[in-house]
């Protein structure tokens, strides 16, 4: 039977992990991740988990000591924010370039400079071309459930790839929400006995992980990573089907509200698609048939899937908590671009960039965008086609 609890998005998080009793955790503390794994740790002393826990002195640290256990044979996680990932970077590549199935928490925050502990999407949008999986959540509920789901998509065996659950920092990961936990022998059963691939410490079949390769076979080992990045889109939603059968609560590669006969719509990441559905609603009141597209699946980005649940619309802003910078536009709305790109007929695309460092994003930002959809599609006048939102005069 489910369990309806009120608690932060990062106790839900540490909870899943808890459930899930992974072998290794290397952590390091950094805002607003902290309290995630401070409350694993506490699992960890308490004896609640067998999970052998790595405590390091950097990020760069906790991500080398995961490839190294992962690599051993171990289910293995960690979690971080901001510039703990930015930290991380290097080995983010070794870890998807070896295959090491590791999960990862990452409540986003902004990167410094300057200095800000608040949310944005600056962290996991530096990274998302490291080869990781990426999962983004609307609320505590769906952290939660994307983090047990994460792990029967990273360990598949035809994929093998490293994940981050993205949440955003404070709107998230501090506030308290209600939401349903699954029993633990439901989460143990779901996710499994974790299953090893080439282990290291399998004395009886030697191998090597990170071997030098030159001009030789370099090509044809990135073009088998990216072979194996197109299978991870299925297997999303074979785990995602089975986690309905289990819990009820329905996922897919996006979620689409009120899309499916809308004219102009909102594309969104994570917690500000709440505050959005709920202006949708109201243009909908008024007979305005706006709808909303939220990505769940961000990396590797479901490209056709996108296209073709947009291609109908007349007029569509994609809202970015993160810019590009040198880039024109935000990462979220180059990669919708690239998605309508094959269609003759698609809407006219704009971008807004909102919320960085943890600025609120409100109901009336939304009212704004979509009453500038709602004229542009009237007049065919783009007022312009990138904006930043709710910056002070």
């Amino acid at each position: 039977m489910a369990k309806i609890v009120a608690v932060t998005g990062n106790e839900a998080v540490a909870n899943a992990l808890k459930q899930v009793n992974p072998d290794v955790c290397a952590a390091y503390p950094i805002t607003p991740q902290t309290e995630m794994m401070q409350r694993f740790s506490s699992f960890v002393s308490d004896g609640k988990v067998k999970t052998e826990i790595i405590l390091v002195e950097s990020e760069h640290s906790s991500m080398s000591a995961c490839v190294g256990a992962c690599a051993a044979g171990g289910r293995v996680i960690t979690a971080t924010s901001s510039q703990g990932l930015a930290l991380m970077y290097e080995i983010l590549y070794i870890a998807s370039g070896t295959r090491l199935p590791i999960v990862m928490p990452v409540v986003n925050r902004a990167l410094s400079a300057p200095l800000n502990i608040h949310g944005d999407h600056s962290d996991s949008m530096g990274a998302r071309d490291t080869g990781w999986i990426q999962l983004w959540s609307e609320n505590a509920q769906e952290a939660y459930d994307n983090t047990i789901q994460a792990f029967r998509i990273a360990e598949h065996m035809d994929i093998r790839l490293p994940i981050m659950i993205n949440m955003d920092g404070f709107i998230i990961s501090h506030s308290i929400e209600r939401m349903e936990y699954l029993d633990d022998d439901q989460v143990q059963n779901f996710v499994g006995e974790f299953k090893s691939l080439n282990p290291l410490l399998d004395l009886e079949h030697p191998v090597s992980y990170g071997p030098l390769i030159l001009t030789d076979y370099y090509m044809e080992f990135r073009k088998a990573q990216d072979d194996v990045e197109s299978k991870v889109p299925g297997v999303v939603l074979d785990v995602a089907k089975d986690f309905e059968k289990l819990s009820g609560r329905t996922y897919g590669l996006f979620e689409t509200y009120r899309l499916d006969d809308a004219e102009i719509a909102l594309i969104i990441l994570n917690s500000a698609a709440g505050t959005s559905k709920d202006v949708v609603d109201e243009f909908r009141d008024k007979g305005i048939k706006a709808g909303l597209l939220k990505p769940r699946l961000y990396r590797p980005f479901p490209y056709k899937e996108i296209g073709e649940a947009l291609k109908h619309l007349k007029a569509v802003c994609v809202l970015d908590r993160a810019d590009a910078f040198g880039g024109s536009f935000g990462p979220v709305y180059m990669d919708i671009a690239t998605s309508l790109y094959p269609y003759k007929e698609r809407p006219v695309l704009i971008n807004k960039i909102y919320g960085l460092g943890g600025r609120d994003y409100l109901p009336d930002h939304a009212k704004l965008v979509l009453n500038e959809l709602v004229e542009l599609v009237g007049n065919g006048t783009v007022k312009s086609y990138k904006e930043y939102i709710g910056v002070r005069e």
